[in-house]
């Protein structure tokens, strides 16, 4: 088992807190992998995402997804069953969970379906136009002064 000390690019960077942050929870997460739902996370566009969540056995009211803090949760808890059953073998695992995806800067749910077992959560990158790359136009003709005042001869 690998342990990785992230004390020095504390120490030599500023403004960098959200990366480091980034990868000391990817380096801990892995440590205790936690399999239960399996899910895929699938690009369907440039700008946008898919996750994808085995919930067989959940309803929707069972299900809830949430966004704060640039991180999106999705839980399930299953009501408990009234009626007594007696299982001669149970593979339909049912219990809760909790699982948490981190979002980038700029990256919405846009949003949900739940079909066939599966819960589907749509992503999109919005970058707002103050942050997209703009086109600058090149004045034509010659160079101008910019302290230059035309004016009119009053006679």
């Amino acid at each position: 088992m690998r342990s990785f000390d992230l004390t020095p690019l504390y120490r030599a960077t500023v403004g960098f807190d959200q990366i480091a942050d980034l990868m000391d929870r990817a380096i801990s997460s892995d440590a205790g992998t936690n399999s239960y739902p399996p899910y895929n996370i699938e690009k369907i566009a440039d700008d946008g995402w898919r996750i994808s969540i085995a919930v067989a056995g959940f309803s929707d009211d069972d299900l809830a997804i949430e966004v704060k803090d640039r991180s999106l949760h999705v839980t399930a808890r299953k009501a408990e069953d009234e009626a007594e059953r007696k299982y001669l073998h149970r593979g339909i695992a049912t219990r809760a969970f909790e699982r948490r995806f981190h979002l980038a800067d700029h990256v919405r749910v846009t949003g949900a379906s739940h079909e066939n077992g599966m819960l589907h959560i749509d992503l999109t990158r919005e970058v707002p136009e103050a942050l997209k790359p703009r086109r600058i136009e090149i004045a034509a003709g010659g160079k101008k002064d910019a302290n230059l005042v035309d004016a009119k001869s009053v006679n």
